[in-house]
């Protein structure tokens, strides 16, 4: 193999269980976002767009559709016989083989892999955050600054703060201390979930980290404090573009409302999103249709209202059927005289016709789970059908096929 200056491993085996039942069959990274796009197409773009060619991704909880999506990386230009892309799921060894344990204890477990390449630093990402960021401009600050890992941190609210690793550093952007979730947080500055290390610090640390029974293996648990309190060289990252951790129902849907406002620009020629697409024909939007602020992919068809909502690939929209400010995801069909507001649909789904969801003053407590739904949202599970006539209140997570007379006004 190539020595490499800097490869990236990329953590891509979460379950992703506050998406409730758009996470029952693929992994977090792979849920759809913004018309076209996977999760895990933000993090393999940054790689290939900041000039890092060489990619292993950590795949474990449902991982099929995860490994076929990503395949030889050829749309993220990451197909290249020195380097590339790699799916790297847990396997048994000669002693013995077991799941990754911990964010730390993955890596751990493919040291050989990254030995390979003997880099100079290996770069370790999430696969599920939304966001656009030069890696190149990190490492470049890493390499300035002498550290043994480098942690890129974002400003939150401070009430938000409890939410996530929270670091404090000094004028120079040397870390002085570092707190996992704490209750009463002393800083915003939040750890993003990706570090620069020296390999040959990652290496020992790891070691130490794997030999010490009272560990979780957890980066932010374990490593970064045992560092910090052996005075190492850890330094902060300071992050001023857009980053959102789309770990719940809330904010995946807003962060799809975000792509819609502006705030986060997918037609980016500097910076493009790149992803696996399907070849269909153009949308079709017929005379009588409304569209309005929405994003529609190839192979929709709409006959209805659709208005500040996101359609991916395949979608069919029926006739006098509106649709407000919610997220259909690919080859779902809505027919004729339907009403949606504030709903994430997965994907193939058949709503069939007179079907309301989170229509006002309509209330289904037999569907309402505000564990995972909040703020209004509601959400239908991928390859669901939904009978005509039925009406669904908000905060409902519509788990299985409705084909039966089950709320008042629905199907017989």
């Amino acid at each position: 193999m190539y020595k490499k200056d800097c490869i990236a491993m990329i953590l891509a085996g979460g379950q992703g269980s506050r998406l409730g039942a758009l996470t029952k069959k693929v992994a977090k990274p792979a849920v759809s976002f913004g018309a076209k796009y996977k999760i895990i197409d933000f993090t393999l773009s940054n790689c290939s767009n900041s000039g890092i060619d060489t990619v292993g991704v950590l795949t474990q909880y449902q991982p099929l559709d995860l490994n076929t999506y990503i395949g030889n990386g050829q749309p993220w230009d990451l197909d290249i016989s020195n380097g590339g892309v790699f799916v790297l799921p847990p396997y048994m060894k000669a002693e013995k083989g077991e799941w990754y344990k911990g964010t730390a204890n993955a890596i751990y477990q493919n040291l050989d892999f990254i030995s390979r390449f003997d880099p100079n630093y290996v770069l370790i990402l999430s696969g599920d955050h939304i966001y656009k960021m030069d890696y190149s401009k990190m490492l470049k600050y890493h390499i300035q600054k002498n550290a043994d890992v480098t942690i890129a941190t974002i400003t939150v609210p401070i009430q938000e703060a409890s939410r996530f690793g929270i670091l404090s550093y000094d004028k120079d952007g040397k870390v002085i201390e570092f707190a996992e979730k704490p209750k009463v947080p002393k800083s915003n500055q939040a750890s993003m979930g990706i570090y620069i290390f020296k390999w040959s610090v990652l290496k020992e640390q790891l070691i130490k980290d794997e030999n010490n029974p009272l560990s979780s293996n957890d980066f932010g648990k374990d490593v970064i404090p045992s560092m910090l309190s052996n005075k190492m060289n850890l330094y902060g990252y300071p992050f001023d573009g857009y980053w959102k951790d789309v770990g719940t129902i809330s904010s995946l849907w807003e962060a799809n409302m975000d792509v819609l406002n502006n705030k986060f620009v997918l037609n980016d020629s500097n910076w493009p999103i790149m992803a696996r697409s399907s070849a269909l024909p153009p949308h079709y939007i017929n005379n009588e249709a409304i569209v309005k602020n929405c994003l529609v992919t190839e192979g929709c068809e709409i006959k209805g209202e659709v208005k500040n909502s996101i359609l991916f690939t395949g979608v069919k929209v029926g006739k006098n059927t509106k649709i407000i400010d919610s997220v259909i995801m690919d080859n779902t069909i809505i027919k004729d005289n339907c009403y949606l507001n504030k709903v994430i649909v997965g994907n193939n789904c058949i709503i069939e016709n007179d079907v309301s969801i989170n229509e006002k003053g309509v209330e289904t407590i037999e569907y309402q789970n505000t564990k995972i739904c909040s703020n209004d949202i509601s959400l239908i599970a991928p390859e669901v059908y939904i009978c005509e006539k039925t009406k669904i209140g908000k905060l409902s997570m519509i788990e299985t096929s409705i084909k039966n007379l089950k709320v008042k006004g629905g199907c017989k």
